[in-house]
């Protein structure tokens, strides 16, 4: 029989020999993300936000409506995809009218469609709201005084924390978090990935002339930090409720699109209004 220590030291072997793989795609992502932040053209940054979307929302109807299956729901889609192109070109305020336009759509395809129940508009409608409309606050954040800075430190921020909280919780952590929903997640990598994301926004702030200070900038890195993994944990709480252990499969050594952007969508929303709460607007 193992003993526990031996029983986690094989679970951090195994957990380890993913880094390979999660890194080369998590490089692969984030270089598709710095490249058109630092290229600054907001329809460069709508269509990555476009496809990341596309495929999360996908991937969100399908493990939602698990066992109410209507095929593919291309109306979810489609408003997902086109969410962030109508921000860049229109601004925020637009996206009212969008919304409007896709609860006619929802409303039409539930009196239609014999199978489309009101269990399925509404994980349509959540779907859009949770993805596209969250995705789209990138292009907003990149848009800002000060964007190229902002838009990179908030997703250097939230890479840093997702990697230094997978490095502490494999490596020491004990003290689970969150066991019922997310059980690989501890205390100990919370606090490293916290650490690691107040450090990005505080080193942003000494490398860059941002107009915020010092400890303005640790307060958003914290905020962020805590959003982020709320973000993952409402995310991992989908897929328990499903049954499912990744969204899906198009991503080596992360598993879907909506699994490498959980902490994103939320970061993204809340970032932007916490920015232009503390005078990025």
């Amino acid at each position: 029989m193992s003993s526990q220590p031996e029983q986690q030291s094989g679970g951090v072997r195994a957990r380890f020999s993913t880094l390979p793989t999660r890194l080369a795609t998590a490089i692969l992502y984030a270089g598709a993300f710095v490249g058109v932040m630092w290229w600054g053209n907001p329809f460069a940054i709508a269509t990555v936000c476009a496809v990341l979307g596309g495929g999360a929302v996908d991937e969100f109807v399908r493990i939602a409506r698990r066992a109410d299956v209507v095929g593919r729901d291309l109306l979810a889609v489609a408003a997902t995809v086109a969410a962030p192109f109508v921000v860049a070109a229109e601004g925020l305020g637009v996206f009212p009218v969008v919304f409007a336009g896709v609860l006619v759509a929802v409303t039409v395809r539930h009196v239609i469609h014999r199978r489309f129940s009101i269990n399925n508009a509404a994980i349509t409608v959540f779907g859009i709201v949770y993805i596209g409309f969250s995705m789209s606050h990138l292009v907003l954040i990149r848009a800002l005084p000060d964007g190229l800075t902002l838009a990179l430190a908030l997703l250097v921020s939230v890479w840093a924390n997702d990697v230094f909280a997978y490095l502490a919780g494999s490596a020491f952590g004990r003290h689970k978090m969150a066991p019922r929903i997310s059980p690989n997640k501890t205390w100990e990598g919370f606090a490293a990935g916290t650490l690691a994301s107040i450090g990005v926004w505080v080193g942003a702030g000494f490398l860059m002339d941002l107009s915020h200070t010092i400890p303005v900038l640790a307060g958003i890195g914290f905020v962020l930090a805590v959003v982020g993994v709320g973000g993952d944990l409402f995310e991992s709480r989908i897929k328990r409720e499903a049954g499912v252990k990744d969204s899906g499969t198009a991503l080596p050594g992360h598993g879907g699109f909506l699994d490498r952007i959980d902490s994103l969508l939320a970061v993204s929303v809340v970032g932007y209004y916490l920015l232009a709460a503390a005078g990025a607007s």
